[in-house]
């Protein structure tokens, strides 16, 4: 799976759980650490959970499995290669 979609895959199960704000940056020209970065909201830390389990679901699915994760309350990050994903509690 390219980076492009994953990035969709991701972008589109954030959308499924009503993230708010999703912003895809392109990176692939200024950084080797990854080609997107995607930043995201939830309303509360209930939905940041929810949003992470489901793009870990989704992404699951397609054969993609997080290297890293961080954080728990109030900001999440998903290392998923070429694909960063941070999701914030909009607060």
């Amino acid at each position: 799976m390219t980076s492009k979609e994953l990035t969709k895959l991701a972008v589109a199960a954030l959308e499924d759980r009503k993230a708010e704000d999703v912003t895809v940056i392109d990176i692939s020209e200024i950084s080797p650490i990854a080609d997107y970065f995607i930043i995201a909201n939830g309303n509360s830390d209930s939905q940041v959970q929810a949003l992470v389990e489901n793009v870990e679901e989704e992404l699951h699915k397609a054969g993609c499995s997080v290297k890293q994760r961080e954080g728990n309350t109030g900001w999440v990050l998903l290392d998923f290669g070429d694909v960063i994903i941070h999701i914030f509690d909009k607060e």
